[in-house]
C-alpha cells in the first residue's frame, strides 16, 4: 500500500477505491489464513499517510522560516528575535540549502527541514534530512554555522570568479570516500583557455584537516554572492 500511496498522492480516497484495494489485498496469496482487510482499514491507512506528509511539510516550512528569521541575529534573545521577520516561506521556495554533517565535516544538500529547537544557550538548531539519505542519517545542525544556501557549480567561463583567499566548496576525492568540504584557495596557476574548457590549477587548503591539494575548476563550487 506504500507504493499505492506514492502513486496516487493526495487524491480523494472514496469507498469504492478503498473497497477494491481491500479485496485485492485480502485475496492475495501471502494473506492466506489471515483476517480479511476492510475498506475502512485501507482508507484509514491512506488518511494517516496524508496527515504524516502534511505534518512533515508544515514542520519543514516552520524550520525554514525560523532559519531565515534567526540566522545572523543575536541568538541569545530567541523570543525577541522570533518576532522579527526577514522573509517568509514563500520567499524561499526557489532557494535550496546545504548543511554540514558533524560526522565527516562534509556538506550535503538538504532535502527537508524536519524540526527545530532552541538550546539553553540560545542557539538555534534544525533537524535536517540530507538529500539521498534516509531518516537514519538525520542530524541536528546549528543554523548559524552549519546551514547555508547551496553552493554553485562553476562553468569554465566563470574561472575568473575564483580568487586567492576565497572560501569554496571543493570535491575531496580520496581512495575510500568522496566528499564536498570547505576549503580556501591559496594559489592559482592560470592557464590560457576558452569558455568551453578550463585547464587552470587551483591550490586549495581544506578547512577541516589543513591538507592542500591541486584541483581543477570542475571540482570547485563557489559560495553564492550575498
Amino acid at each position: 500500500m506504500e507504493n499505492k500511496y506514492k502513486a496516487i498522492g493526495d487524491e480523494t480516497l472514496n469507498e469504492e477505491f478503498c473497497n477494491n484495494l481491500a479485496t485485492r489485498f485480502s485475496c492475495s496469496s501471502n494473506r492466506l489464513g489471515k483476517s480479511t482487510i476492510t475498506w475502512q482499514q485501507v482508507q484509514l491507512f491512506f488518511q494517516e499517510k496524508q496527515m504524516e506528509v502534511q505534518t512533515q511539510q508544515e514542520s519543514s516550512a516552520m524550520a525554514l522560516k525560523l532559519f531565515v528569521d534567526l540566522s545572523g541575529e543575536d541568538s541569545s534573545k530567541p523570543l525577541e528575535v522570533m518576532q522579527k521577520r526577514k522573509g517568509t516561506v514563500e520567499d524561499l521556495k526557489e532557494l535550496s540549502f546545504e548543511a554540514r554533517s558533524a560526522k565527516d565535516y562534509a556538506w550535503y544538500d538538504v532535502e527537508t527541514f524536519l524540526n527545530y529547537r532552541v538550546l539553553c544557550n540560545g542557539e538555534l538548531e534544525v533537524r535536517v534530512r540530507f538529500a539521498g539519505f534516509d531518516k537514519a542519517e538525520d542530524e541536528w545542525v546549528n543554523v548559524e554555522t552549519a546551514v547555508r544556501e547551496r553552493s554553485i557549480p562553476l562553468e569554465p567561463s566563470e574561472c575568473g570568479m575564483v580568487n586567492i583567499g576565497d572560501l569554496v566548496l571543493c570535491y575531496l576525492d580520496r581512495e575510500y570516500y568522496q566528499l564536498y568540504c570547505d576549503a580556501h584557495v591559496v594559489d592559482i596557476q592560470r592557464q590560457t583557455h576558452d569558455d568551453k574548457g578550463c585547464t587552470c590549477v587551483f591550490v586549495v587548503c581544506y578547512d577541516h584537516d589543513y591538507s592542500e591539494e591541486n584541483v581543477s575548476l570542475e571540482r570547485i563550487c563557489r559560495r553564492p554572492i550575498t
